[in-house]
């Protein structure tokens, strides 16, 4: 990890940028400004792991990042991958917890970390800057309750294919193995290994150099009901 130079301009940017500050005026704005630095990490670099103190909140400048959770057998489980704008850490950063999670840079990124008592100072001064905070934790709430519910009613194969609708489809667009999928459906390389070819028997999708392609979206769409 190394610290990137930056000036006022560029933070008041992000933060203009981001649905947390993008209502509050300049001066407070600034202040902000004065409590945020630019990080930059390698591809393979731990931001932190889990239990460790938190920093503050953390917005992504650039490139990807997992969040993820290790089970007691050294099994990973992807909770979220991060692209560029995502904010995370936001539960530490505002409870003054420790880190539930892993996160881990996919490539270079570049990540912006915004001091927790800073936060702490605008919840207290500012009651719409709050409400923020209060409706994207139910935001996250709702998407963890998706999650775990399409684990414990959904084979794995209909989770997949729901995933897979997630996915950007673009040639351009990151590849991930049989064992990222996995990972981020809580199970192993061999069951996600079986249910694309069971996709792909199904004329549901397609495999072109080793990337998954919509063949068709009807039949795909049977898949995710």
């Amino acid at each position: 990890m190394k610290s990137i130079e930056t000036n006022i301009k560029q933070r008041m940017k992000v933060l203009r940028g981001n649905e947390y500050f993008d209502d509050l005026t300049e001066i407070i704005l600034k202040e902000v400004a004065d409590r945020m630095h630019l990080r930059e990490y390698q591809r393979g670099d731990v931001l932190f792991w889990e239990g460790d103190p938190c920093d503050g909140l953390y917005i992504v400048e650039q490139g990807s990042a997992k969040i993820f959770r290790l089970s007691p057998q050294g099994r990973q489980y992807i909770v979220r991958v991060l692209q560029e704008g995502d904010t995370f850490a936001e539960v530490p950063a505002f409870d003054e917890g420790t880190n539930p999670v892993n996160v881990e840079a996919l490539e270079t990124c570049r990540v912006w970390v915004i001091n927790s008592q800073k936060l702490h100072e605008l919840v207290m001064a500012h009651p719409a800057f709050a409400q923020k905070v209060l409706v994207n934790f139910g935001r996250m709430l709702r998407g963890m309750v998706r999650m775990v519910s399409e684990m414990a009613f959904y084979q794995v194969t209909h989770r997949l294919a729901r995933l897979i609708s997630e996915l950007p489809q673009e040639k351009s667009a990151p590849h991930w193995t049989q064992e990222q999928l996995a990972a981020r459906l809580g199970t192993v390389r061999e069951v996600v290994a079986r249910s694309l070819k069971e996709l792909e028997r199904s004329g549901a999708i397609k495999m072109e150099d080793r990337r998954i392609q919509v063949a068709d979206q009807t039949i795909f769409d049977q898949w995710m009901h």
